[in-house]
């Protein structure tokens, strides 16, 4: 979940505000990706809890209920909303510290492992190509993306860095990931007011493979 100021950082992620890179997406989807109709509470993906987050200096993270659908931030968010902004048999939880840091966690249940490898593909594309959409909308932003690899956990997850400095001087960073298990999918955004030597990349991969593991 997930950036740039910190009112601009984390809308999408807990309530604050996300990106200043935020805008309204087109939530058109393949055919191919369309998840089914109707899952039931049951069958929901297993989420992180608060205890699960990059320790926090200063604060300790609370944990939001988990929620239908993709949550109206991600719908706006200029790095997921093509590939999570349907909501479709999706589930959300944010996290929030008492300071400048949030989180978001949002999990999709595919049709089937196809589906859910289609997802996988199009979210990690769209991350990728995140920095350069924000500097298109706003000249005056500069956007970094960094890839710090992948994962070996389940069908594989992905994690990347994301700085991002506005006109008015606001500097923000963003630690993206996105994995599968089987039929499911899951992404979690983090971000806070820094740069990428005040993102704890060890601590986030960690939470990721635990939101991976938690899936089933």
């Amino acid at each position: 979940m997930p950036k740039l100021t910190r009112a601009a950082t984390l809308t999408m992620l807990s309530g604050l505000t996300t990106l200043t890179a935020l805008t309204g997406a087109d939530s058109a989807f393949g055919a191919g990706l369309a998840p089914p109709a109707g899952v039931a509470a049951s069958q929901r993906p297993g989420f992180l809890s608060a205890a699960d987050l990059p320790t926090y200096p200063g604060s300790s993270w609370t944990a939001g209920k988990i929620a239908d659908g993709a949550s109206p931030d991600v719908k706006m968010d200029r790095c997921l909303a093509k590939a999570l902004g349907d909501g479709s048999n999706s589930w959300h939880r944010d996290f929030r510290t008492d300071l400048d840091a949030s989180a978001r966690q949002v999990s999709v249940q595919s049709s089937s492992v196809s589906a859910a490898k289609g997802r996988y593909t199009r979210i990690n594309q769209d991350i990728k190509s995140c920095a350069g959409r924000i500097e298109q909308a706003d000249p005056e932003a500069e956007a970094t993306l960094r890839d710090y690899g992948r994962l070996d956990v389940e069908e594989g997850a992905h994690v990347y860095g994301l700085h991002t400095e506005t006109s008015s001087g606001a500097t923000d960073i963003r630690l993206l990931s996105v994995g599968r298990d089987g039929t499911r999918v899951t992404v979690v955004d983090w971000g806070q007011m820094g740069d990428f030597g005040d993102a704890p990349v060890k601590a986030f991969k960690k939470t990721t493979v635990t939101a991976v593991d938690k899936l089933r």
